[in-house]
């Protein structure tokens, strides 16, 4: 495996690409917790190196919880990271204990070198806006989703979009309101909610989203366990595992076509990422869940060609 530390489970990751090394930003939580659900709430932002995208060499954690109190209290969890002139930016979600760690927010924090990082003393910058998206409601789901920003600027040079893994409140059954949430910044600082860019009825929840341009075609990736998957859905895909989709859409934007997305044909591939490599072709990087199986992995795999797997 590209990355598998003996005493940490590895999940969620992304990177950046400096020109001369790639950047991985992954979440980690020790092992000896034993029981591989506790990792959520013991999440910490780690970072390593590489020059092929295979052989990392581990670097000091990037981002780490806040003080007590503080909106990022229980952990820092999965985001992404842009560039913008001399800065670079990460985006991740936050949880606190104030809510016991059931409601999510967006925050950043700043680099000039992607290694020192110093959190936006204005954090969060982004929370679920209740005229679209679902709010707390135990009764209809087990969090309010509002996590896994994925930002990009603007294909016209119109500011920067961030997509966001959201359910809306009403327009599917609860096990089917999972949405690409959006919200949109001039400048990266400041936020505004917007209507999902996906509509509801297949997924309760849509994660690790990520958008590219591959081969030309527009594509979507997000992950979505079977356990979460729409009951439509699953009637319609009895046979359709827990896994990484792949969604062709019109552009970076959408609308693309949810219904018709395809699992990554990798057996237990989660939040699957995908990163041009140094000959400028598209590999993936995802990790080992296995957890219906009771038998979570927690490492990552080496790059998957993505022209290989058939999907386009």
């Amino acid at each position: 495996m590209a990355l598998r530390l003996e005493t940490d489970w590895v999940w969620d990751m992304w990177f950046a690409d400096d020109g001369h090394r790639f950047h991985l930003f992954y979440l980690h939580a020790p092992r000896s917790l034993g029981d591989q659900v506790q990792r959520h709430v013991n999440a910490r932002i780690g970072h390593a190196v590489s020059i092929d995208l295979r052989d990392w060499r581990l670097l000091g954690d990037a981002i780490v919880r806040g003080p007590q109190g503080l909106w990022d209290d229980i952990a820092t969890w999965t985001g992404s990271t842009i560039r913008h002139g001399d800065t670079w930016y990460t985006f991740y979600t936050g949880v606190s204990s104030v809510e016991d760690g059931l409601v999510q927010r967006l925050g950043y924090a700043t680099s000039p070198d992607l290694t020192t990082w110093t959190k936006h003393p204005g954090n969060p910058v982004c929370e679920a806006d209740p005229r679209w998206y679902e709010p707390l409601d135990l009764s209809a789901w087990h969090d309010q989703a509002w996590r896994d920003p994925w930002v990009l600027a603007d294909p016209d040079g119109k500011g920067f979009h961030a997509l966001i893994c959201a359910r809306v409140s009403e327009g599917a059954p609860d096990d089917s309101r999972g949405v690409i949430g959006h919200a949109w910044s001039a400048d990266l600082e400041h936020w505004e909610c917007r209507p999902p860019l996906s509509e509801p009825g297949e997924f309760g929840h849509m994660e690790v989203p990520q958008v590219e341009i591959v081969d030309g075609t527009p594509v979507l990736l997000f992950s979505t366990a079977r356990v979460h998957t729409g009951s439509d859905r699953k009637a319609r895909l009895p046979d359709e595992p827990t896994g990484t989709f792949v969604a062709i859409g019109e552009s970076l934007l959408g609308p693309w076509d949810i219904a018709g997305a395809q699992v990554i044909p990798v057996e237990d591939l989660y939040s699957g990422r995908i990163i041009r490599d140094r000959a400028g072709e598209w590999q993936v990087i995802g990790f080992i869940d296995g957890s219906e199986r009771d038998e979570f992995v927690g490492e990552l795999t080496d790059p998957i060609p993505f022209k290989e797997l058939g999907l386009l």
